[in-house]
């Protein structure tokens, strides 16, 4: 992996990238461990049918963490640090649903280092979460 990914000389708006993962049972397990979320609309099936859901869901900042790992791994990449997110979630994301996290740049502030990224994670062309993510880049050694 490389140790930088794009500085902001290199950057341009409408530049885009993708990361996708098919979401398991597992990796809703681990989520709630880490997060502490142990909230039993994720964990308990029972509970889960007796919600506007009708069956478990993932986390939605599960969901949300595969636009930090777009971010972070892709556009802008390693080096890059987010300084802040707004999302809106739009439908849940179950276990085997291949999640599809878009990141688009929308706007530059080079004198800042700022990046403005369009968010959008999408389950088969749908929309389950939107927003924006600001991010700051580094520049290119010597500039």
């Amino acid at each position: 992996m490389s140790q930088h990914g794009y500085f902001i000389e290199d950057l341009e708006v409408g530049m885009s990238a993708v990361f996708g993962k098919t979401i398991t049972d597992a990796d809703i397990l681990m989520f709630a461990g880490v997060s502490g979320d142990t909230n039993p609309v994720h964990l308990n099936e029972e509970f889960a049918g007796e919600t506007p859901f009708k069956g478990r869901i993932a986390h939605g900042m599960l969901t949300a963490s595969l636009i930090s790992t777009a971010i972070g791994t892709k556009l802008p990449g390693p080096g890059c640090i987010y300084l802040s997110q707004s999302m809106r979630f739009r439908a849940p994301v179950r276990a085997g649903d291949t999640v599809t996290a878009r990141v688009t740049i929308t706007e530059l502030d080079p004198e800042r280092r700022r990046v403005r990224l369009e968010t959008v994670c999408l389950v088969g062309g749908e929309s389950v979460l939107e927003g924006e993510a600001l991010v700051m880049v580094p520049r290119r050694p010597g500039s």
